[in-house]
């Protein structure tokens, strides 16, 4: 299920793309990037609909999904 993103606190927005940072391991790219520029660029995935918060009933948890991976997962069930 998707959660709108203004059904949120903006601390817990905040701390839920933080935890997805996280949890995403170290970066290698040619420049280091702070992890508040980092979660700063995941808000904003989210503050345009590029990404979304999925809620699973199963595992009782809420993640970050890019949009199109759900289009494409939708199209294979």
């Amino acid at each position: 299920m998707i959660v709108p993103i203004d059904a949120l606190e903006a601390d817990t927005l905040y701390s839920l793309a933080e935890s997805f940072v996280l949890r995403e391991g170290t970066d290698y790219g040619e420049e280091e990037v702070s992890l508040d520029v980092k979660v700063q660029q995941v808000l904003d995935r989210l503050k345009s609909g590029e990404a979304v918060l999925v809620y699973s009933e199963l595992h009782e948890s809420v993640d970050i999904k890019r949009k199109e991976e759900l289009q494409a997962s939708d199209e294979v069930e």
